[in-house]
C-alpha cells in the first residue's frame, strides 16, 4: 500500500511538472514566437525597418525582401540594419528579429511588424559622405535622451548588391564591437581622476621643453609649451603634462576610472553587447605609466564607450545609455562623474576648441566642446580621433568620430564632425 501511495506522489509530482513545464513553453512561445519562427525558417526576418523620420530601410513581406532606396542611405545604413546572410552580428535584422516578426498562435506563421530606430538615416549619410571612402566610424547621440542619432561605421557594403568579396573588416560594426588605440582624446578620462584625486590641481603650473626622460625612455611631447596650467595643458594636448599626472595618480588610480568610466566594462546597446576597452596596469615611474595616461602603452578603446563618456560629461556627469529603440519613462541615468567634475572638463573642452581648434572657422555657428586624439598605431600611421558636444539646448548632441590610419586628430577627424554636426543642426 506505501509502494502505491509513494507511486502516485510521484506520478502526481511528473504531472505537476509537465503542466508547468507547458506553461512556461506556451508563455514564452507568446512572448518568442516570432524570432523562433524567424530563427527555425532562417532567412531575413518579416516586417519593416524605419528610421527615426520613417524612411525606410528594410521591408519584407510576401513580395519579397527590399532595402532602402537610395544607394548612399544602404551603405550608410548597412551596419545598423545588417544583411540578408546575417553577416553583422550587431544588425537589427539579428539583434531585433523577434520585434520585427510576430507570430499568429493559431495559424502558426509569422506576420511582420514595424519597427522605428532612433537613427536619422540622412545624418548616416552625412557622416558616411564625410568619411569619404576611408576606414573609420562615427556615432552621435542626444545627451539628454541617450537617443542614438547616428552610427557609421566603414567600409561598408551594399545588402541590395553584397559584394563577392567585401573589403576586410566590411562585416565589423567598429561602433560598437572595435576597439582602437585613443591617443590623446583619453587625456579626458586621466583629467577626470587627476580632478577628483589631486586637490591643488587648478592651482599647478605644468613645464614642458618639449619631451622628458621617463624612466631612461624619452617621452615626446606635440610641442615646448613652457609653463602652462592644466586647462592650457589640455588644449595643447601636452604628453609632459599629462605624463606627470598620470606617474602621480598611479596606475591603480588610471585603471579605477577606466573601468569607473566604462572604458574597460562590457557595456550594452539594447541587449547588443559591447566589448570592453583595455588598460594595462603599468609599473610604478615608468614610462609605460605615462605613456598610459597619454592614451597609448595598451589602452584600446571602443568608440561606444567614448561618446557615452562625452555624453556623461555634457549631461552633468550622468549618462542616459545609448538606445537604438528609444528608451521608456522608467530608464533612469547611469552617473559617472560628479556634477562639479563634469562642469570642469566640460569648460576645458569648450576652452579647447576656442584656444587650440579654430573655433568658429573649425565649427562655423556651432557651439563645441571638444578633444582631439592623434593616436600613434605602432605601423608609422596614427588614427585621427574627436568626441565631444554641442554646448546646444535645441541640439544636445555629443559625438564621436575616428578615421583610421589618416594623421592628426583635428585635421581629419575635425572635419567629419562638423560635417555631421552641420547636418544634425540644419
Amino acid at each position: 500500500m506505501k509502494k502505491v501511495k509513494r507511486r502516485a506522489g510521484m506520478a502526481l509530482i511528473i504531472a505537476l511538472a509537465l503542466i508547468a513545464g507547458l506553461g512556461v513553453y506556451m508563455a514564452r512561445l507568446v512572448r518568442d514566437g516570432g524570432a523562433w519562427a524567424g530563427y527555425f525558417t532562417g532567412g531575413t526576418p518579416g516586417g519593416t525597418l524605419l528610421d527615426r523620420n520613417g524612411v525606410v530601410l528594410y521591408a519584407s513581406d510576401d513580395t519579397g525582401v527590399s532595402y532602402a532606396a537610395d544607394y548612399t542611405t544602404r551603405l550608410a545604413c548597412y551596419h545598423l540594419v545588417g544583411d540578408g546572410a546575417g553577416n553583422i552580428r550587431t544588425g537589427a535584422l539579428r539583434q531585433f528579429r523577434d520585434k520585427l516578426t510576430g507570430y499568429n498562435l493559431v495559424s502558426g506563421v509569422s506576420e511582420g511588424k514595424t519597427l522605428r530606430l532612433t537613427v536619422d538615416s540622412a545624418l548616416n549619410a552625412a557622416a558616411y559622405n564625410a568619411l569619404a571612402g576611408r576606414n573609420g566610424a562615427v556615432l552621435v547621440m542626444d545627451y539628454t535622451t541617450g537617443e542614438i542619432l547616428c552610427m557609421v561605421s566603414t567600409p561598408a557594403d551594399d545588402p541590395a548588391n553584397p559584394s563577392e568579396a567585401p573589403a576586410e573588416g566590411t562585416y565589423i560594426n567598429k561602433c560598437l564591437s572595435a576597439s582602437f588605440v585613443p591617443g590623446s582624446v583619453y587625456k579626458l578620462v586621466t583629467l577626470a581622476a587627476a580632478i577628483e584625486s589631486i586637490p591643488d590641481l587648478f592651482e599647478r603650473s605644468f613645464y614642458c621643453e618639449g619631451s622628458r626622460i621617463i624612466g631612461g625612455v624619452e617621452l615626446n611631447c606635440t610641442g615646448s609649451h613652457g609653463s602652462q596650467s592644466i586647462e592650457q595643458a589640455l588644449a595643447n594636448s601636452c604628453n609632459c603634462a599629462f605624463a606627470e599626472i598620470a606617474l602621480e595618480l598611479g596606475a591603480d588610480t588610471l585603471a579605477e576610472y577606466a573601468e569607473m568610466l566604462g572604458f574597460t566594462q562590457e557595456l550594452s546597446v539594447d541587449g547588443i553587447t559591447v566589448p570592453p576597452g583595455s588598460f594595462e596596469k603599468a609599473e610604478a615611474g615608468s614610462a609605460a605609466l605615462a605613456w598610459s595616461g597619454i592614451g597609448q602603452h595598451k589602452d584600446l578603446v571602443v568608440p561606444a564607450a567614448l561618446v557615452r563618456y562625452a555624453a556623461a560629461i555634457a549631461n552633468g556627469g550622468s549618462v542616459l545609455e545609448p538606445t537604438l529603440l528609444g528608451h521608456g519613462r522608467l530608464d533612469k541615468p547611469t552617473k559617472l562623474l560628479g556634477a562639479d567634475t563634469a562642469a570642469r572638463i566640460a569648460e576645458m573642452m569648450s576652452y579647447n576648441v576656442t584656444a587650440a581648434y579654430g573655433g568658429e572657422w573649425t565649427f562655423p555657428g556651432l557651439n563645441v566642446a571638444a578633444k582631439t586624439g592623434t593616436a600613434e598605431v605602432g605601423d608609422g600611421t596614427s588614427h585621427a580621433w574627436m568626441t565631444g558636444f554641442l554646448n546646444d539646448a535645441e541640439h544636445p548632441y555629443a559625438f564621436a568620430v575616428i578615421v583610421e590610419h589618416a594623421g592628426g586628430g583635428l585635421t581629419n577627424a575635425g572635419p567629419v564632425a562638423n560635417a555631421v554636426l552641420q547636418a544634425a543642426t540644419a
